[in-house]
Parts: C-alpha cells; structure tokens; sequence
C-alpha cells in the first residue's frame, strides 16, 4: 500500500532534528580519510522531503511507490532528482539499471540525487555522500 505524507509533521521534525548536525559540521577531512560525513550518518535513512529541506529546495514529488520516492528540486544552482528508497539493495538495483545511461550520482544510505556534476559537488557539502560514476563499466 502506498501512503502520501504530508509535508509537514514527520519530515518536518526530522529535518528540524537535523539541522542542528548540519550547522555544526566543518569540512574535518574525513572523506579524504574515507569516513562518512556526519551529515551523511544524520540523512540516512532519509525521506526526500527532509533531504530537499537540507538542499534548500522546495521538492515536488515526482514518484511514490513501494520501491522509491522521488522528488524534484529546482533552484538557482541548478536542477536535480532526489530519490529515497526502503531498503540498500533498492537503491543499487536502481543506480546498476541507472548505469545504462552512465552519468554520475551523489550517493548515500538508502538515498540518490541525480544532478550534472557541479551542481552534485555542492550538493554533497550540504548532505554528504559519495558522488559516484556509471559511466565507467563495473567489474563482473
């Protein structure tokens, strides 16, 4: 069964819970070090409303569906798909059929966005992620 969240209570609390990790963040190295951003740790498992309220975008839904959610943004600093989904193995059956088009993704717990790579970089400072590249083939 699908259900529709409103988007206010929930997402609004999450993102309020969050926020305060947001601010307190510097840029300590630790993805250099190959440690997950503590924004990245606060995000998962996220629902795109609260991700959106992390961008500084007001989302529009897209997709609702029991194997993902998917919301659009539109801002000054370009456009971009964020996409949640309930389970990790949803989100890389998602991302391996995604490689077809190659491109490239910013990636975190059970959570994609889908933008051109500048906007993606800016991106990332804001959730976390890791910014992955389809367009290079994977090892069989």
């Amino acid at each position: 069964m699908v259900r529709k969240l409103s988007r206010g209570g929930a997402a609004l609390a999450a993102g309020l819970v969050v926020l305060p990790l947001v601010a307190a963040c510097s840029g300590d190295g630790d993805e250099a070090k190959g440690k997950a951003s503590p924004v990245a740790a606060a995000v998962a498992p996220a629902k795109v409303e609260v991700i959106a309220e992390l961008t500084g975008c007001e989302v529009k839904i897209r997709t609702e569906a029991e194997e993902l959610r998917e919301g659009v943004c539109q801002t000054a600093a370009g456009d971009y798909l964020i996409t949640t989904f309930p389970k990790e193995k949803l989100k890389e059956v998602w991302l391996e059929s995604a490689s077809v088009y190659g491109g490239k993704y910013l990636v975190g717990p059970q959570w994609a966005i889908s933008a051109k790579p500048p906007v993606l970089k800016k991106l990332k400072v804001k959730v976390g992620g890791t910014i992955r590249d389809l367009s290079q083939p994977s090892a069989s």
